[in-house]
């Protein structure tokens, strides 16, 4: 069924819930704004608005504070750039422009909420600067305006969302960790089955790490609910690096069972094949209790088996399976400790994110210039209107940015206000120029809101009909002394065509990196960080490595999905540079700390980096890894520390990096060409 339809035909009980309370929150904000006769009490919808967009009440509180803390930032900015140039109206937009350039830079590096408190930094200066340029005086006055309005309507949001019908930021992180203990038992269970379908293990990785990167970024919201909060951040913590660890040993096994110059010992063979059945019953089956039975019977049969007298590389594979047994154990207990963490006492430091300046810098560009030219022809032509098309240049340029796919959201945006014109029209100027008071305002202009409100519940039309209800907004402009003229309507809805189509006409004209200059940079970012692990704590150097790793590995699937089925590399690539990663944390972490094996150690680290890169472009990789792979081996056994089991551990984890590397050179080098 077409999503419209079924949207407004046979709508969820959480939709129609979700457009009530939206609906709700945003008339009690209008009609306190109108009880206390703010400037302009429409902002306090638009701010009750955004922040119903996920109606969980700790996801409310967190975007009401970075939307107060944004929107005071701004506010101060706009009076200092006002106190500086006061009567120099061109130098106010010059350093407005750069303002507003931060602002957009820092938002592309920022996560969730935070980036969006940047948009409300860049748009509540600009509003400010603006508004009071022709009469410098009132600069404090119209950014305490603001400030009133907009928290208003992020006070009515809160408590909305807290009273009726609340839903919990703790409940939808219980089911992004269910997600991610599956998909990963699901990837597991390919790997260990030496499955080459590489849809099917892109599926159902992405799947995995897709709910994974949402449940860190949401979970800083949980802070918000209850004191339990603080436990379960630290439980998403746990599972993130366990799932992620998971991933990546299993990336290095699959590798190596699919290698036909492997050979493997018979009863070791049978392990791993009940080991990749044992995760697939644990996928399927309801509840963590039965799914640990299953995991727990797996690892005691690995710990029953003798690796004693085998080859150093099937002493490796059977490391590896108890490694990713007892990964698979401790998810669980982090999965219990999201819904329940009472009594748990887990620990973990909060994961980096992969943050690229190149990109960033280009959407602050990007946002400096729409402004600009908006604020040029505002400037020329002394249109009093044109303070909205800057307003939806400024705010949009800058939200769409750190977006996948802006150009995409914007036309969806576009649609969605060529929709609420006719709209608006109708209900805000027709209808509700005979409204006398605060209920018939209700009845006339409640419908087109709550319908739109309704449509956003669901996910497949949020882009369509949220700036449907926005532009509803913006183009009545509900207040004290409304203007139903046509000729003010007409107006204010050129602005908007003029704002959004400067938004869209932006990200055409300036795209973001092109495909081959992210694929380039995510390598080499890949490359330094594996070259850079021993500069920071170990703990510190696993927490930025393993989230940036998360986020580059989405950034290099949404990549192949772009690419000929023949050419999908770069998944796998960030793959191996996950496990080149764990591997050499790990050899930190176990090695003597001597001064012989340091200088061998950071000599083989450096040269696995750089033979990660030269694999990534399909070049051969050279005698030089096989070198200082041997000069570290001479160098630990020196030190006679290591038993002969644990040194043969070791020189298979060495064995088993040179042949991953090799085979994802001679895999990419069929196809691709530098």
């Amino acid at each position: 069924m077409n999503p419209f339809f079924e949207a407004y035909l046979t709508p969820s009980a959480s939709a129609v819930k979700f457009g009530i309370k939206a609906t709700l929150a945003m008339f009690v904000a209008l009609y306190l704004a109108l009880w206390l006769d703010l400037d302009r009490p429409y902002w306090a919808l638009i701010s009750a608005a955004f922040l119903q967009i996920r109606p969980m009440s700790g996801m409310v509180i967190e975007k009401g504070l970075c939307q107060l803390g944004g929107t005071a930032i701004g506010a101060l900015v706009a009076i200092v750039i006002m106190s500086l140039f006061a009567q120099a109206r061109v130098p106010a937009i010059v350093s407005l422009t750069l303002w507003i350039m931060l602002c957009s830079y820092a938002c592309s590096l920022l996560r969730n909420n935070y980036s969006f408190g940047c948009v409300m930094a860049a748009v509540t200066a600009m509003l400010v600067v603006v508004i009071s340029g022709s009469n410098p005086g009132s600069v404090f006055d119209v950014a305490v305006a603001r400030l009133s309005e907009l928290g208003l309507g992020a006070i009515c949001a809160t408590l909305i969302s807290s009273l009726l019908w609340p839903t919990r930021v703790s409940d939808h992180l219980a089911q992004q960790a269910d997600k991610v203990v599956n998909e990963a038992f699901l990837q597991a269970a390919q790997r260990l089955e030496g499955s080459d379908v590489e849809a099917d293990l892109q599926a159902s990785l992405t799947g995995s790490l897709q709910p994974l990167t949402m449940l860190e970024t949401d979970s800083q919201a949980a802070r918000f609910e209850d004191p339990d909060g603080n436990a379960r951040v630290r439980a998403t913590h746990v599972l993130t690096r366990h799932t992620l660890r998971l991933l990546a040993t299993l990336q290095a096994m699959n590798r190596i069972l699919r290698d036909r110059e492997t050979v493997i010992d018979t009863d070791l063979r049978e392990l791993i094949v009940a080991t990749g059945e044992g995760f697939r019953e644990s996928e399927q089956v309801k509840g963590v209790a039965p799914a640990k039975q299953h995991i727990h019977a797996l690892r005691h049969r690995a710990h029953q088996l003798s690796l004693a007298g085998r080859e150093p590389l099937q002493q490796r594979i059977g490391h590896g399976l108890t490694e990713i047994l007892n990964h698979a154990l401790v998810m669980l207990d982090a999965r219990q400790a999201i819904s329940a963490p009472s009594g748990r006492k887990l620990k973990s430091a909060p994961l980096s994110w992969h943050r690229d300046h190149l990109a960033a810098s280009l959407n602050g560009m990007r946002s400096g210039i729409v402004f600009a030219l908006l604020a040029l022809f505002w400037l020329a032509t002394g249109w009093q209107n044109g303070q909205v098309a800057m307003l939806l240049g400024t705010m949009f340029s800058t939200f769409f940015a750190s977006r996948e796919n802006p150009v995409a959201m914007a036309m969806m945006f576009f649609k969605g206000m060529l929709a609420a014109i006719p709209s608006a029209f109708l209900f805000g100027h027709v209808l509700l120029s005979q409204a006398d008071g605060f209920i018939p305002l209700v009845l006339a202009f409640g419908p087109p809101l709550f319908l739109g409100l309704m449509g956003a519940g669901n996910m497949k039309i949020m882009g369509y009909c949220l700036p449907f209800t926005v532009f509803n907004i913006l183009l009545t402009m509900p207040g004290n002394g409304m203007d139903f003229s046509f000729d003010s309507f007409v107006n204010r809805a050129l602005a908007v065509i003029i704002g959004l189509s400067a938004v869209v006409m932006s990200f055409r004209l300036i795209p973001g990196l092109g495909a081959t200059i992210r694929r380039r940079r995510l390598v080499a970012a890949i490359g330094r960080d594996l070259d850079e692990l021993p500069r920071l704590p170990v703990n510190e150097a696993e927490s930025r490595f393993v989230g940036r790793m998360a986020d580059r590995i989405l950034a290099m699937a949404r990549h192949d999905d772009t690419l000929p089925e023949q050419r999908r590399h770069l998944f796998g690539i960030g793959l191996v540079g996950l496990d080149m990663g764990h591997s050499l944390l790990r050899l930190r972490r176990r090695l003597p700390q001597e001064d012989n094996v340091s200088r061998a150690l950071a000599r083989f680290r450096q040269t696995l980096a750089e033979a990660y890169v030269a694999s990534a472009y399909g070049r051969e990789i050279t005698g030089e890894l096989s070198v200082a792979a041997q000069q570290l081996i001479s160098a630990v056994e020196t030190t006679e520390v290591m038993t002969p089991e644990r040194l043969a551990l070791f020189q298979g984890l060495l064995q088993r990096l040179e042949l991953t590397l090799c085979q994802q050179s001679e895999r990419i080098a069929e196809h691709y060409v530098t």
